[in-house]
């Protein structure tokens, strides 16, 4: 990324406290900080156990570095139409925003209660603070990937990733779109089946 291009001190530091925010917002949700077994983990990969979404990173990371393509893509586009050199610490800042507000929406009783009756994550409990803020952070990469790699990269990244989630957890960002907005029985009894 060209220096110029570069998010300045101010950017970074608005981003700290938009996830400050984020972590507040959360604690005050009763969502807990660290996982209820007492340890935070790197990685922890059973999406069937109570720890999922809970630790530093999962199967789920993925996802969210899939949300970062597709916000740098938004941001792409918002400066092709406009014509404008739009800063790119102000489209990593709204992504910022936009990824923090979906953790908060993500850990409300609704989506949670959504989850539990229309996907495979039925004894979801939502996610530790620990791995919301891992998941901005995923979803940061992924801005920052995006930024950094050919368009073509980007797109057989995502794709890599959404096939690679499907084949090892029946589950990936498109099936966890889908499925909560209109769910199909036969999509449930595919993921059920693993």
């Amino acid at each position: 990324m060209p220096a110029s291009d570069a998010p300045s001190p101010r950017v970074w530091l608005a981003f700290a406290l938009v996830i400050v925010a984020g972590e507040t917002a959360l604690w005050f949700m009763g969502r807990p900080l660290i996982c209820a077994c007492g340890t935070v983990k790197f990685w922890h990969g059973d999406i069937y156990s109570a720890e999922n979404s809970q630790h530093l990173t999962d199967w789920y990371t993925f996802s969210h570095i899939v949300h970062g393509f597709l916000f740098y893509g938004l941001f792409a586009l918002a400066r092709r139409v406009s014509g404008r050199a739009l800063a790119l610490g102000a489209g990593l800042l709204a992504a910022v925003v936009a990824e923090t507000g979906w953790e908060a929406l993500e850990n409300s009783n609704f989506i949670i209660d959504r989850y539990r009756a229309t996907t495979i994550a039925l004894g979801y409990n939502g996610d530790s603070i620990v791995n919301s803020t891992s998941d901005i952070l995923a979803m940061t990469a992924g801005f920052l990937m995006a930024r950094a790699l050919p368009v073509g990269a980007t797109l057989a990244l995502a794709a890599a990733m959404e096939l690679g989630l499907a084949a090892t957890i029946r589950d990936n960002l498109t099936l966890n779109i889908i499925m909560l907005i209109h769910p199909f029985e036969a999509v449930k009894a595919w993921q059920a089946a693993s």
